[in-house]
């Protein structure tokens, strides 16, 4: 079995409705890997097989989360609306990537037609399962422990060119598309040029000379060297939080912006000061360059409709989950 394409390009704007292909359609398009051009159709993906949802974003591009290099381009693939992974064939991590559907994976359903219309398969395929599940697994690492492969970790495969600031076409398919309007594509490619002459500058300017310690744009500067604190709230799904102010959370960041390792970055310190309810508690996730599903030693906190909005990312579609220790949270009473 081989992977193809389908069809000519479909050109989906973000708001159009499609529907996911059935199942044995989309198993005609996988290779022996459960893929196609490099990317996998996940288990997760399956009891979507048969709806109706609308295009979220078009994914023309994402960061490279794994290795750094930037901006990849990828081909003909789109986010969904609500269509975030369960994590339930990837030993339940709990990250809720949104998902990215290839054009050849979906059919356009005519302008005015509604989500929820088509009725979904009733039992899924069990030739698709049969292909995909196996495919989840990658060989275990060196100490033995179980390795997984999904949509992420695959993602330098399936978008394996890189695409620069300075690739204009881009931006002209973040508005064309409707993932951004003019202001926000100016903006966000404004932040992009800064961000790569600070890294030029910080590379071969003496310290002196640099535009605030040649950092990027939000100029996050961290308060701690050495161990960061830890602080537990014992917050649960629904409870109402407010992100601490951005100086709060500073002080609690070693001399590469983590505490007890993970990350805070400039797309978070956007929310500081919001208010929103706690969506999960997550013990769980996948590490996208070895694969190897990682349990936390303490829980990190996801909010309702709170995502990276590629403002720092040139528009990046991806939409990453932040995780939020609690000691950069604090409870609302009312």
């Amino acid at each position: 079995m081989r992977g193809r394409r389908g069809g000519d390009l479909m050109g989906l704007r973000v708001g159009d409705v499609v529907e996911v292909r059935p199942a044995a359609e989309i198993l005609a398009t996988l290779d022996g890997r459960g893929e196609l051009d490099g990317l996998p159709f996940m288990p997760e993906m399956a009891r979507y097989c048969g709806r109706r949802l609308t295009v979220h974003k078009v994914a023309h591009k994402l960061c490279d989360t794994q290795t750094g290099t930037g901006l990849r381009r990828m081909e003909r693939a789109v986010h969904l609306t609500g269509a975030r992974c369960d994590g339930s064939a990837h030993g339940g991590c709990q990250t809720a990537c949104s998902m990215y559907w290839k054009e050849a994976w979906l059919r356009r359903v005519e302008p005015g037609t509604a989500e929820g219309d088509a009725v979904p398969d009733a039992v899924p395929d069990g030739r698709l399962l049969a292909l995909l599940e196996p495919n989840t697994r990658r060989p275990p690492g060196d100490d033995g422990g179980e390795r997984y492969s999904c949509q992420a970790t695959e993602l330098l495969r399936a978008a394996p060119v890189c695409l620069p600031v300075r690739s204009l076409g881009q931006y002209v398919t973040d508005v064309r598309t409707g993932n951004a309007g003019p202001l926000r594509t100016l903006h966000a490619l404004l932040i992009g040029v800064f961000n790569r002459v600070q890294a030029v500058s910080a590379r071969v300017l003496p310290a002196r000379l640099r535009f605030r310690e040649g950092r990027r744009w939000g100029f996050l500067r961290p308060g701690l060297r050495g161990a960061t604190p830890t602080g537990t709230l014992g917050l649960r799904p629904g409870e109402l939080v407010r992100v601490k102010p951005k100086a709060e959370i500073l002080a609690t960041l070693n001399e590469r912006m983590l505490n007890r390792g993970l990350g805070f970055e400039e797309e978070m310190a956007r929310y500081c000061g919001t208010v929103a309810r706690v969506q999960a508690r997550v013990e769980r996730c996948i590490d996208e360059r070895t694969g190897r599903l990682l349990t936390m030693k303490s829980p990190c906190i996801t909010l309702e409709n709170v995502v990276c909005q590629g403002v720092h990312s040139l528009n990046c579609p991806r939409e990453f989950v932040p995780f939020w220790r609690e000691i950069w949270l604090e409870r609302v009473t009312t």
